[in-house]
Parts: C-alpha cells; structure tokens; sequence
C-alpha cells in the first residue's frame, strides 16, 4: 500500500481513480494492507496540500482513488496580480503624464515672454531630461509601449523647437537654405 500511495501521489491526479486486480489465484487485497487499522490513509507533507489517498476494497480487486488537495484558483490569482500591475501602471502613468505637463507649461510662459532670453531654455532642458528619463522608465518596465515613448518625447522636442523659432534663437535647416 506504501508504494502504490507514494506512486499516486506522484501522479498529476488527471484520473480519478486507478483499479488494482490480480490475475493470480491470491487475492490482491491481502498484499496490499493498509498501515493503520484505518481504511484511508492521509497523506499530507509539510502541509502542501498535495491530496490523500482512499483505499477501498471491492471484491477481490483493490482501488486507490487519488483525490489532488484544493489548488488555488488561478483565475483569481491573474485577477490578484492584474489588479497590481494596474496600480503599479497608474502611478508610472501619472508620473510620466505629471513631467509632461510641467514641461510644456514652462514653454508655454516661456513662449508667451516677450523680453525672453535664450539661456531660459537651460532650466527647461532640465526638466525634459527628466521627463525623458521618466517615459524611457516606463518603456523598459513594459508600461508604456516603446513607440508611445518615443511619440511623448518628440512631442516635448517639437514644442521646444517651436518656442525657439518663435523667438528667433533658432533657424530651421530648410529655412535657412532656401533664403540663402
């Protein structure tokens, strides 16, 4: 009975029952005993959960069913970490959104001066290294796709560009060699 317990719970459990006969003229129960004056034997290591064992005994054949303990439910634990990685999400979403925002509103007081000067733009290169290096984050983490990235971060450089040629402190290549 040791034997056939310990092959069973080996087993993945896809069959719920396995039938012993014997072919001799012994009966087959006799050689398989239970350990204890108990018809089922639980088995239970280190409290895994891995199943017991029922040993029952119907004629002169032996069956040991196999029944596999709970198993957690794996579509509430998807459910469990899709709910955290939405948060995790949310929060590199925000913040990339957050550094966004801050920068194109420093261009847009920096656009709307009209006394501006061109080192201006130094704290505000500043702020879109920061956001750049917020997206480019969120990329390698998987939270942001990598062309959404790069669309995010040319649109701060585009506007950025704008403020500049708005003011004069920069010429765009095309400009400059057709009024040559």
């Amino acid at each position: 009975m040791a034997i056939a317990t310990a092959q069973c719970l080996h087993l993945s459990c896809s069959f719920k029952s396995l039938s012993l006969s014997s072919s001799s003229s012994k009966p087959l129960a006799k050689s398989f005993k239970p350990l204890s004056s108990s018809s089922s034997i639980s088995f239970n290591p280190l409290s895994t959960g891995l199943g017991f064992v029922n040993n029952k005994r119907v004629g002169r054949s032996v069956s040991i069913v196999c029944e596999g303990g709970k198993k957690p439910d794996s579509a509430a634990k998807r459910a469990r970490q899709s709910e955290k990685r939405r948060l995790y999400n949310k929060a590199r979403k925000s913040e990339v959104r957050t550094r966004m925002k801050k920068v194109l509103e420093e261009l847009e007081v920096l656009r709307k001066k009209s006394d501006a000067m061109p080192e201006e733009v130094i704290g505000i290169e500043k702020l879109i290294a920061e956001a750049y290096s917020v997206i480019d984050k969120a990329i390698q983490v998987g939270t942001l796709h990598k062309n959404t990235g790069a669309r995010r971060k040319s649109r701060l450089a585009r506007r950025k560009k704008a403020v500049e040629i708005h003011h004069g402190w920069y010429a765009p290549e095309s400009a400059a060699a057709t009024a040559v």
